[in-house]
């Protein structure tokens, strides 16, 4: 089986069948992937079932059903109990998955009333990933039948994706299964990782069938699985050289007195991720509390915007992050502004997070116009209520299909890498790049986590990291810091894992 993070890349229904084309073109009989499918699918039923257990299997019409049938012929050579239904009338059937069907010698019950309650297992191969409309009716109540199998604690086992998510978007199309693991094929699919349909897939089993590897270059996917394979090359490297200066310096926007800890936290992610320095750009009220808290970091004061004009005036200062915990308003905005037009000897990158955004609620556009003056590289980090808030009105970003269009158009948008937070966390670039989080933990949901993300931009984005892969960078470390802390984290101590994480990884 194929690892998806070494295998990085995300492709539509309409790419793997671009893929599946190629590589018959090239000389590899369909039937012959189908037979490969069939047995990738077995194998893992084999590993999920009781030795010569029971096992179910139903099956559509199309290339989904030709795999289970393949599948059900294996496993009963294998000493399984066997039994498969088929949604659809046989005769119709056609090309490769009837070829399928016929080398099936046992019968073949009616899909719809087929009964699953003597299955130690169900195998799903009714609809794969491009099915192109809702279930309903007689594949309405299949799907409701394997999901009762799913709530009595049986394992279910889909081929491609569970019948009914869609393996673009990751939306239902009506009613889908509950899976507890699918089998896939060459590449997962947005699908696969995208809400809902990540929650519906299970455990995800990727196989290699011989489709084409050279077929990625003629279909140049621009959707990742956010692993480090696909920004590993551009990460910081420290050489002998090196002093604080040449890593790059952070600069972070405090709030006021009350309000400090945000900044606090991103940064200290900005130092533990490597920046040479961080520095907190702290309003006259807040540095005692600040310098109070601080050792590492620095604390130095501004007020008004010719006072922060002044401290970005260091050319040194190259990376810098307004939002955390900065106050919503005219305020923010115009640090905003400042930071993002300000001319400057060196480049500079920009993050804006939380109330920088929300400070541009309904004017997305005035913030993309900021973007463009000096051309900064950007990267924003909202989540979804930020999201809907600043491009309020927007109905070329708010209306697309699925979460993955959004974040895509929004980068369009606003000419910055978008980061769309969430449990299937997106970084989507303006030229249409995409990685998808793979395997964000749920104890990252806890105040302050986002700051931690921000900081962790910000301090990549000083050592000089490209800015798309600077954020997927943030965002895949951040899940690793979190997933090596485990239960009972909170967000002062994501930093705190980072060595680990970066150790780990080799950096």
């Amino acid at each position: 089986m194929l690892d998806p993070r070494r295998r990085p890349e995300l492709l539509t229904p309409a790419e793997m069948a671009e893929v599946d084309r190629l590589t018959i073109a090239a000389g590899t009989p369909g039937i012959t992937l189908m037979e490969r499918a069939g047995l990738a699918v077995a194998g893992e039923a084999a590993r999920m079932a009781p030795s010569r257990g029971r096992i179910a299997i139903l099956c559509g019409p199309g290339g989904n059903g030709g795999d289970g049938f393949v599948a059900a012929r294996l496993l009963e050579s294998w000493g399984y109990r066997v039994e498969l239904a088929l949604l659809g009338d046989r005769a119709r059937m056609r090309g490769d998955p009837a070829l399928a069907a016929e080398r099936w010698r046992g019968p073949v019950h009616a899909g719809e009333g087929f009964a699953f309650d003597a299955a130690d297992l169900v195998i799903d191969a009714l609809y794969g990933a491009g099915l192109s409309r809702d279930i309903d009716d007689a594949a309405l109540r299949c799907v409701e039948a394997i999901n009762a199998v799913a709530r009595s604690g049986r394992p279910v086992l889909s081929v491609d994706t569970p019948s009914g998510v869609d393996g673009a978007t990751g939306q239902v199309r009506g009613a889908a299964v509950q899976a507890s693991a699918i089998v896939t094929f060459f590449r997962l699919k947005p699908g696969h990782l995208l809400l809902p349909g990540r929650a519906l897939c299970g455990r995800l089993v990727l196989a290699d069938i011989g489709l084409s590897e050279r077929a990625l270059e003629t279909i140049a996917p621009k959707a990742f699985v956010n692993a480090p394979a696909i920004w590993r090359a551009a990460a910081p490297r420290l050489d002998a050289f090196a002093h604080k200066y040449t890593r790059g310096a952070a600069l972070i926007v405090s709030g006021p007195a009350h309000r400090t800890g945000a900044a606090r936290l991103a940064a200290r992610a900005a130092l533990r991720v490597g920046a040479g320095l961080a520095t907190i750009a702290s309003p006259p009220d807040a540095v005692a509390v600040n310098s109070a808290h601080s050792t590492a970091v620095m604390v130095a004061p501004f007020a008004g915007l010719a006072g922060f004009a002044r401290l970005l005036a260091d050319p040194r200062r190259n990376a810098a992050l307004i939002g955390p915990g900065a106050g919503v308003g005219e305020a923010t905005r115009g640090l905003v502004a400042v930071a993002l037009t300000e001319p400057s000897a060196e480049p500079r990158a920009i993050v804006l997070d939380a109330d920088a955004l929300t400070s541009f609620a309904g004017d997305a556009g005035g913030l993309a116009a900021l973007i463009a003056r000096e051309g900064r590289a950007t990267i924003v980090t909202p989540h979804q209520g930020e999201f809907v808030r600043l491009f309020r009105g927007r109905a070329e970003v708010l209306d697309q299909s699925s979460k993955l269009g959004r974040a895509r158009a929004a980068a369009a948008a606003l000419g910055a890498v978008v980061v769309l937070k969430g449990a299937d966390t997106i970084v989507a670039a303006p030229d249409g790049r995409a990685a998808i989080g793979f395997d964000l933990p749920p104890t990252l949901a806890t105040a302050g986590s986002g700051d931690v993300l921000a900081g962790l931009a910000c301090g990549l984005l000083a050592q000089r990291m490209p800015v798309f892969e600077a954020a997927a960078a943030a965002v895949w470390l951040h899940g690793a810091a979190a997933r090596a802390l485990g239960p009972g984290l909170i967000a002062e101590d994501l930093a705190e894992a980072l060595p680990g994480v970066l150790r780990a990884l080799g950096a």
